[in-house]
């Protein structure tokens, strides 16, 4: 099982000594991977619903500074060694195709190879439009035209492309990825991801507390791993070819131990709550977990990552 931790991308954590203690503390502790988020600008007037909460709230809410995911990811890169960087997840439309390409590919270069790429069409409607992005409602669209031009671009002597929105010949695109392929995981739960993610993906990266396809139960992960198979047969993809990895939007004691239905939910309670769940997904085929445990301080936040590797990655 490989364990990711999030990057704070976003509030007070962001200070640069903050950030780099907490991504040198991660690579030391032995996290497999950590995962890099993606907002550029949010608007101040919100009215589009964040998918992962009852009640559509934005968690990190209209104020906070960001880093861009881009930057963020290349700055880790230059730090660390080992550490693998999960795009968590790029919001595939808000930069253009040919330039997300070059960025992708020279982070991956640069890196020898420790890039995976995490894909998501994007929820909010007014960021779309603040920075003059593709069309929010072809999103889907061009989050697939965007990946096969990439694709194009990364793996082709002589590149071409006859898109709807992205076109080009008669050039070249060096250097490649050191990865050949970049593995893409495509983040989300609904129809067209499992569909995106059975044509073409290397990973489907759900979370589980979509309230419209929630997965916090183990009967309910079940059910949604079900709904992913059948994507995969009428794609006729093998979904033993396709990684899962799991995302969590928090860490052990952030919530009592709760049940569902007479059932435990997943990743509340403590450490020994936590491993059962992790050990239960690994047993229905995830491969790939990966956990928040921001706190409010950098000490804090290093403190919990510390307290993580002993009672949870340890016991695995």
């Amino acid at each position: 099982m490989q364990i990711g931790f999030n990057a704070p991308t976003s509030g007070p954590l962001i200070e640069p000594d903050s950030f780099v203690r907490i991504i040198a503390e991660g690579e030391a502790l032995g996290f497999d991977y950590v995962t890099i988020s993606d907002h550029i600008m949010v608007p101040r007037n919100l009215e589009s619903k964040y998918p992962y909460t009852d009640t559509g709230e934005f968690p990190a809410g209209t104020q906070a500074a960001w880093l861009d995911q881009l930057g963020a990811t290349a700055f880790i890169a230059a730090m660390t060694k080992k550490l693998r960087f999960v795009l968590s997840v790029m919001v595939v439309p808000h930069r253009p195709a040919v330039l997300t390409a070059k960025l992708l590919s020279t982070i991956d270069h640069l890196s020898k190879g420790r890039l995976t790429l995490g894909i998501g069409v994007g929820w909010c409607r007014e960021e779309f439009e603040a920075i003059g992005a593709a069309p929010f409602d072809d999103r889907g669209h061009v989050t697939d035209e965007w990946m096969a031009a990439c694709q194009e671009l990364w793996t082709a002597e002589y590149p071409r492309f006859d898109g709807k929105y992205v076109k080009f010949d008669d050039v070249t695109f060096n250097p490649k990825p050191a990865q050949s392929p970049i593995p893409i995981w495509v983040g989300g739960e609904s129809g067209p991801a499992l569909r995106r993610t059975a044509r073409y993906a290397h990973g489907w990266y759900p979370v589980g507390t979509n309230p419209q396809f929630p997965m916090n139960t183990v009967s309910r992960f079940k059910k949604q791993l079900e709904r992913f198979r059948g994507f995969c047969e009428k794609a006729e993809r093998n979904p033993a070819e396709i990684a899962i990895a799991f995302r969590v939007l928090g860490g052990p004691g952030g919530k009592p131990r709760a049940s569902i239905d007479g059932e435990a939910e997943m990743f509340t309670g403590g450490d020994a709550d936590w491993v059962e769940d992790i050990k239960a997904l690994g047993e229905l085929g995830v491969s790939a977990v990966d956990v928040r445990l921001f706190r409010r301080s950098p000490d804090d936040t290093i403190d919990a990552m510390r307290r993580f590797r002993d009672g949870v990655m340890t016991k695995l």
